[in-house]
């Protein structure tokens, strides 16, 4: 599946603290997400409602307490967000996060090349 990986205007990677989750754009933005540092490993990945979730993970110092946080996220329908969601996390191993949907993988493009 190919996901549409969503970036900051300008074609950048937004920051975890700094993507503006009061724009129109969040509005019942549903999918997958992935939050890592910088150059550095996957931090958190996950589902549901975007703009609640970003702002969860905003304040929760498991995750804030890295540095250089960057996020992307791109819609997913709800059929289909277990399976990315686990695939994400074998694929990518954050290190934040340890419950993730039983579910069979769902393989989908990822927003950069990764190398495990």
């Amino acid at each position: 599946m190919n996901l549409i990986w969503q970036q900051c205007s300008g074609n950048e990677w937004g920051t975890l603290l700094g993507v503006d989750l009061n724009h129109v754009h969040f509005n019942n933005m549903e999918g997958v997400y992935i939050i890592w540092q910088g150059n550095g490993p996957v931090i958190r990945v996950g589902q549901g409602n975007i703009k609640d979730r970003l702002y969860h993970h905003r304040n929760d110092p498991k995750i804030t307490q890295h540095q250089s946080l960057y996020v992307t996220w791109a819609p997913v329908q709800s059929l289909y967000r277990d399976g990315v969601e686990r695939y994400l996390a074998n694929t990518l191993r954050p290190i934040v996060g340890d419950v993730f949907p039983n579910a069979i993988p769902k393989p989908v493009s990822l927003p950069w090349h990764w190398k495990m």
